[in-house]
């Protein structure tokens, strides 16, 4: 019988060639050892044993995450990430037996787009997220400062001076150096609006800006063009770098600009019918759906409340926004 452990040694070395034969393995493990999903799946009528094809297999909605515990196996979660909300709204929580190798995929991940994080430094303005200690990308960056081993390496709240301070030395101390600005949008915006001069780093070639998203009603909402805009031009940069990752997925996708995502080979999307969400079949723009094959432990197939559109045929896409009245859904109503 085929055990967790193996199945995290396969997506570690997955590729496009045998990721869907693993995807069907997984989904085999978890609808026979995932509680909520197997009910799900019973609910559904889906017989297990014929389903042949990534795109017949059912994906959890994502609603799920915040009233049911889904976890693979009699495991006990080592850590419980959770997503941002407003005071008492109802916020997702994933439990997590192994993060271990929720790093370990990230690191990989991170690598494999980017090059060592031993070459960089890495500057987090995450100050949303630092307010709270559950946050999966502050575990996740968390442990890229510390691979990066660089004494400049570090979380910023709002000391956008000091913030300022470290990349001009940097940029003027060791511009070999490379440099990732990683921070959510609203973040990045108060800084490249904080008055500072930034006029170094017209001179430094390897800063990269990430957004990771996300307004958190800290400010008004923009659209995307306007905010890489106002980025590109206060931090000297041609492109703005975006993640794509979520409370619920241990693996995440990178965009080097324009909004446009590259998925690791641990993750595939199926694009669904905005009225059909069981058909995946042939869509070109549509509700994202995510195989995270990294998802061992809880369920590696998502259906979120993300619409996006393919770009090309790689797998490259664009995140189009969110389904309106997204926590509006009975589907909690399909587990008794």
């Amino acid at each position: 019988m085929i055990t967790s452990a193996q199945l995290k040694a396969s997506v570690l070395t997955v590729n496009s060639e045998n990721f869907d034969a693993l995807a069907l393995d997984i989904f085999r493990f978890q609808a026979q050892n995932n509680i909520t999903y197997a009910k799900y799946l019973k609910n559904l009528q889906v017989d297990v044993s014929t389903l042949q094809s990534i795109q017949d297999i059912p994906f959890l909605p994502i609603e799920f995450f915040k009233t049911q515990s889904i976890l693979t196996g009699d495991i006990e979660p080592k850590v419980i990430f959770e997503s941002s909300g407003t005071t008492g709204q109802n916020t997702s929580r994933h439990l997590v037996a192994d993060p271990a190798f929720y790093l370990q995929i990230a690191e990989q991940i991170f690598e494999k787009f980017y090059g060592k994080l031993s070459d960089f430094t890495i500057l987090a303005l995450l100050p949303s997220y630092l307010e709270r200690n559950n946050s999966s990308l502050v575990y996740m960056v968390q442990h890229f400062i510390q691979q990066s081993k660089s004494t400049n390496s570090g979380f910023y709240l709002n000391n956008y001076q000091e913030l300022g301070a470290t990349m001009k030395r940097i940029s003027t101390e060791n511009p070999d150096k490379k440099i990732l600005l990683i921070g959510v949008t609203f973040g990045l915006l108060d800084f490249a609006e904080a008055g500072l001069d930034l006029s170094f780093l017209q001179d430094f070639n390897n800063l990269i800006v990430m957004e990771t998203g996300g307004m958190k009603g800290r400010r008004k909402e923009l659209l995307r063009e306007e905010v890489h805009e106002i980025l590109t031009k206060a931090f000297a940069v041609d492109k703005i770098h975006s993640e794509y990752g979520m409370t619920e997925l241990l693996s995440q996708g990178y965009s080097f600009g324009e909004g446009i995502f590259d998925l690791p080979a641990s993750m595939k999307i199926l694009l669904r019918d905005v009225n059909d969400p069981f058909n995946v079949k042939n869509q070109s723009r549509g509700g994202i759906n995510v195989i995270d094959l990294a998802n061992i432990d809880s369920c590696s197939f998502i259906e979120t409340k993300d619409l996006g559109s393919f770009v090309t045929e790689n797998q490259q896409f664009r995140v189009l926004g969110r389904f309106d009245n997204s926590d509006i859904r009975g589907c909690n109503l399909m587990i008794m």
